[in-house]
């Protein structure tokens, strides 16, 4: 075991997601990656080690109630299964960085107060990725903590890409578009330079595609345009959010249906998206599983959209030369994959059915595609884990 090692979290509003790397200098090793399910209840821990053997799949011998209790009982874990070794820092995924945190930062108290007036632009993911620092600095008082940010990786954007058409006073409040899921978008970029360096250097579409789903244009592996705007609920629809919406609509459900701004915002990140369309779920397995017609509407509307964005998105870039999909639906849902470069054959894309089918980490695009697609499984602890060691020096 290494003499220390780096701890990444990515604190939810019920689950706590991480990874354990040992410090191996600028090479750092995965350890061993898990969940605590049920914060707020029972609670329970998982863990693997790299080559997916379990470690640990026990309840909680006392309910996690809150944060604290869980990420509590993980260092307590953590500690026990490093044995002589120490554990040098906990990375964060915080989701929200605003207009100044465009790299990663060691946390403080000031850096803290600033993430916290961000709350209301990710209200679903922000008080919780904080509640996690919170409750590791009251487990363990003084240990370094840093923070990697969602909205980092697009904070090149030119101003035309980034602007929205109001009045100037809201920009300079901060009423731009950000974009999202930038730690992953990151991870996609170097992954795929080192898979196919040609292609890395060229115009390229990361299609993060999860319960949170978003695109990001690539030009030459710096992110110019994305699907995300001001909150994470623009864009693409997703498993409960509805994606892009006219804003009259809101206007519509405000004056018409009595909604207020609370009653909007439940609707439009819990209700909506493929659970709202399908009245089923947000889970594409069981929508792929269903065969309700409001299943197969639903996963209609997710191709449809996906497809329109990234012909939006291939405008930005004057052209496409490939295709990355990812995370949840994007790694494991060959027919959506399917239903997604269906739509976009009209640029010369072509899928081999047989290696998409047989999915993992590979180019599933035939040899005479003009635009090369590929499958890469995502790993936004390995940005966390980066970026923590360069802070730490």
């Amino acid at each position: 075991m290494a003499d220390a090692a780096i701890l990444a979290l990515n604190a939810g509003s019920s689950s706590v997601k991480f990874t354990l790397f040992a410090r191996e200098g600028d090479a750092p090793r995965a350890i061993c990656r898990g969940e605590i399910e049920d914060v707020g209840g029972a609670g329970r821990l998982h863990v693997k080690d790299a080559a997916g053997a379990t470690l640990t799949d026990v309840a909680a011998a006392d309910p996690m109630r809150d944060p604290d209790g869980a990420l509590s009982a993980l260092l307590d874990w953590t500690d026990r299964h490093l044995g002589s070794s120490t554990l040098a820092c906990v990375g964060h995924r915080i989701v929200h960085g605003g207009r100044d945190f465009t790299a990663p930062v060691r946390i403080d108290a000031t850096v803290m107060s600033a993430l916290e007036a961000l709350c209301p632009l990710a209200p679903l993911h922000q008080p919780h990725n904080l509640a996690g620092v919170r409750a590791v600095e009251r487990a363990r008082p003084g240990l370094p903590q840093t923070a990697s940010f969602d909205t980092a990786f697009h904070a090149g954007h030119a101003p035309t890409v980034a602007r929205f058409a109001l009045p100037r006073r809201y920009e300079a409040e901060g009423v731009r578009r950000y974009g999202f899921h930038g730690i992953s978008y990151d991870y996609l970029s170097h992954r795929l330079a080192a898979l196919d360096p040609a292609l890395a250097k060229g115009r390229v579409i990361a299609a993060h595609l999860g319960n949170g789903a978003s695109l990001c244009a690539l030009a030459n592996g710096k992110s110019v345009d994305t699907t995300m705007g001001f909150s994470a609920l623009d864009g693409l629809v997703m498993g409960t959010r509805c994606g892009a919406v006219d804003p009259g609509v809101l206007l519509y459900l405000q004056d018409h249906d009595g909604l207020d701004s609370k009653g909007v915002s439940d609707l439009l990140y819990k209700q909506s998206g493929l659970l709202g369309v399908s009245g089923l779920s947000a889970d594409v397995r069981d929508l792929l599983a269903s065969d309700k017609p409001e299943a197969k509407e639903a996963l209609d509307l997710f191709a449809f959209r996906a497809a329109r964005e990234t012909a939006a998105l291939t405008a930005t870039l004057a052209g496409l030369d490939g295709l990355i999909f990812s995370a949840g639906i994007g790694e494991n849902a060959a027919a959506v994959r399917a239903a997604i470069c269906e739509r976009l054959s009209w640029l010369g894309l072509t899928l081999d059915p047989t290696l998409n089918a047989k999915g993992g980490e590979a180019r599933i695009s035939t040899p005479d595609s003009r635009v090369a697609v590929w499958i890469v499984p995502t790993d936004e602890e390995a940005i966390i884990v980066r970026d923590a060691l360069a802070l730490l020096g």
